[in-house]
């Protein structure tokens, strides 16, 4: 096993920079690292981190979760395993596939996207970041729960905290105590909204899982809210990231662009590859459950184990040229990208698949094609060149872009 001496140290500017080089040398020199700082074994090959996801044997838990995520959300359908978790997940998946998905929320998600763009659509320009993937799937989330969109800054401002709690490796308290501050604030804002929904009930999701019952279990206040908590910052953060990903990866590569203006049907392999090769969450932490062999070494019983997605997903022992950006490869599954059985690992796998992944895949659908409606002749402003930030969570700081408006 190796040490964190041996490779960019995860915390350092270095990395943040540029993860990716980093990640190669991880995989290929330092499997498995112990980082004292995070305290955590890191693991970065694709075999090693799909075998912690999809966790047949038991062997990896996400008890971790309860000072990962607990002290932001509130006990969440995370943290849960066996049957607590089935039943859990049975409550609230519905919601986010199949009739639900495409019957009550996809006018919410094609609505919510065309006002975004009718704020630019006749200027010329535009930065793809602030002015719209930040705010498009908050304001579908919102939406959806049947919450007044009008606190949209309130929702960012307290998504923005728990990412920021989340990836708070270093262990800044500031950062800390923000987190845990957003968790109270809002339970105050939550609490009052779900008793009276509850008395109220409408066709909104909130009321969806107020009245949802399986196997005579039924979600308390505080289920729902952790739940609510959770859906916006998994769902906010994520989503954003990966419109500006796709985004961002198209117009770096005009000829996938203009292959996907001409050919919208190409827009779910262009999202999986995205999510493959800079996908929004680079990052998940699990706990072992027992000893366990992975390349490199042991883990041990009780270690928090870091996942490096990013690198995993970049693994020249499973996929050709990793390191180039191509919707059109034949070693990524787009029929299976956005389902438990996927071939790249930015939902993770297993029963954690994130419930979330075909609202995420909706979203991006339907705001891909009304941007590239909106913007035929688009491109990036003179002079730019995307940067990405961020460690635990990654996309582009701005993108700014440049078009020809038409009539819509």
């Amino acid at each position: 096993m190796s040490t964190a001496q041996q490779v960019p140290d995860i915390l350092s500017p270095e990395f943040a920079e540029n993860p990716y080089p980093a990640y190669a040398v991880m995989r290929e020199e330092a499997p498995l690292i112990w980082h004292e700082a995070t305290q955590s074994y890191i693991i970065s090959r694709y075999e090693d981190v799909e075998r912690v996801f999809k966790d047949k044997q038991s062997e990896f838990t996400t008890d971790n979760y309860n000072w990962q995520v607990e002290p932001v959300h509130g006990k969440t359908i995370l943290q849960l395993s066996g049957r607590e978790h089935a039943v859990r997940r049975a409550l609230v998946a519905p919601a986010f596939r199949g009739s639900d998905l495409q019957e009550k929320f996809m006018p919410v998600i094609e609505r919510n996207s065309r006002e975004l763009i009718d704020a630019f659509r006749h200027t010329g320009s535009a930065d793809i970041v602030t002015d719209y993937a930040t705010r498009f799937p908050v304001n579908v989330i919102a939406d959806m729960l049947g919450l007044d969109k009008a606190d949209h800054a309130r929702f960012h401002g307290w998504y923005t905290s728990v990412i920021a709690f989340l990836g708070n490796l270093s262990g800044d308290p500031e950062v800390t105590a923000a987190g845990e501050r957003t968790r109270v604030e809002f339970a105050e804002y939550m609490l009052p909204i779900i008793r009276e929904r509850r008395d109220n009930l409408g066709d909104d999701l909130l009321s969806t899982l107020c009245a949802a019952e399986v196997d005579g279990v039924r979600m308390s206040d505080e289920d729902i809210k952790a739940f609510c908590s959770l859906l916006l910052a998994a769902g906010g953060e994520t989503t954003d990231k990966a419109i500006a990903g796709i985004l961002a990866n198209l117009l770096l590569h005009p000829e996938q662009l203009a292959a996907v203006q001409q050919d919208r049907s190409l827009i779910p392999a262009a999202f999986a590859e995205t999510l493959r090769y800079t996908p929004p969450v680079h990052m998940i932490m699990r706990q072992a459950a027992t000893d366990v062999e992975v390349s490199g070494g042991t883990i041990p019983e009780g270690a928090t184990v870091t996942c490096l997605i990013g690198a995993a997903n970049r693994d020249e022992r499973r996929y050709r040229n990793p390191d180039r950006f191509d919707i059109f490869r034949d070693d990524l599954n787009t029929t299976s990208a956005f389902s438990a059985a996927a071939d790249h690992l930015a939902f993770a796998l297993g029963r954690h698949f994130c419930v979330g992944a075909l609202l995420a895949k909706a979203e991006v659908e339907v705001g891909l094609n009304q941007l590239l409606d909106a913007m035929p002749d688009i491109r990036l402003a003179d002079g730019f060149g995307p940067v990405e930030e961020g460690v635990f969570t990654r996309g582009p700081k701005a993108l700014p872009v440049r078009f020809t408006p038409v009539a819509g």
